[in-house]
């Protein structure tokens, strides 16, 4: 009996490039400078994305909070907020004194519990972030889903028409974007694998 062929090796995913310097070791990101998520402005939305990106393709990433991010020193309930908005994507790793917050954050994390898919005129979204009210979305509407294309990448709010920053504004409010300092970018990655239930796509 001739043996199995090997696997096809899995190659690297693109990455955004420039914002966040980091190193790839098989499926290990390693990101080369604290992160300041809890800053605001285009960093904190650059950061944003790369990260959604990681957690895009399922890959194991080592990062910090910069000791200076008020997602590190910010009132806990600021510190709250932007955990639990951002408890999808890879969890910071530890710090001497941080908030219990982001020790909740590593805790509760998973795979899937914010994705999306694309269809050819509509986008569905399912959050899970908080198990006591999953929701799923379908956006249809031209003026959502374009905005929702839009902000795959960190746009600066103030570039967006009237129609475009009010429908950036309908995402941030059911929390599928984050918008801060002028700055948004969108929060659900895109599933590219399982072990996602089948019942949840």
């Amino acid at each position: 009996m001739s043996p199995l062929p090997a696997p096809p090796a899995r190659t690297a995913p693109a990455l955004p490039a420039g914002w966040v310097p980091h190193r790839f070791r098989g499926r290990l990101v390693t990101v080369d400078e604290p992160l300041r998520l809890g800053a605001g402005g285009r960093p904190a939305a650059e950061a944003v994305r790369f990260l959604r990106e990681c957690q895009s393709h399922d890959l194991v990433v080592r990062w910090l909070p910069a000791t200076d991010d008020p997602l590190f020193t910010g009132p806990a309930h600021e510190v709250a907020g932007t955990a639990g908005l951002l408890r999808h994507l890879p969890a910071p790793g530890p710090l001497p004194g941080e908030p219990a917050e982001l020790t909740t954050w590593r805790e509760r994390h998973a795979y899937g519990q914010l994705y999306h898919r694309r269809g050819p005129d509509f986008v569905t979204v399912m959050d899970r972030r908080e198990p006591s009210a999953a929701a799923r979305f379908t956006i249809d509407d031209p003026d959502l889903l374009a905005a929702f294309r839009t902000v795959q990448d960190p746009t600066a709010m103030a570039e967006l028409d009237a129609v475009g920053r009010e429908a950036v504004e309908l995402l941030a409010a059911e929390r599928l974007a984050r918008v801060t300092d002028g700055w948004a970018v969108a929060l659900p990655p895109r599933i590219r694998r399982w072990p996602v239930p089948c019942t949840d796509i």
